[in-house]
């Protein structure tokens, strides 16, 4: 038999579940200063964001430039900050993703959006 009838310790619950809040607070600090990088055109145009998606800089290189042709320079700009946001988002997966997995990765806990 369980002692307690079952239940689980909830003083041990509510640690456990401030500490994985706290780890995610840190988790989130830390992309919020991590940039990376995404570019398009062979390296014509680069952006690069925050791990929380932040865009921080983008660098057109002048050959990307044809006044006669400024659909494919903003084409070039959308991929690199797209490219950009994909590699924000791996990072932001291999940083939170654990966090996730720990509070049961969408297992319901009221209040967390997991």
């Amino acid at each position: 038999m369980i002692p307690g009838g079952g239940q689980p310790n909830m003083q041990q619950l509510l640690q456990q579940a401030q500490k994985m809040q706290q780890d995610l607070a840190t988790a989130q600090d830390e992309l919020a200063r991590t940039e990376v990088d995404g570019q398009a055109g062979g390296g014509l145009v680069k952006a690069t964001v925050t791990g929380s998606g932040e865009l921080r800089a983008l660098v057109i290189d002048p050959k990307a430039v044809d006044p006669e042709d400024t659909e494919t320079l903003a084409d070039l700009v959308v991929a690199a900050v797209q490219a950009a946001n994909e590699n924000a988002q791996a990072l932001q997966q291999e940083k939170l993703g654990p966090l996730a997995q720990g509070l049961g990765g969408g297992s319901g806990i009221p209040g967390l959006p997991f």
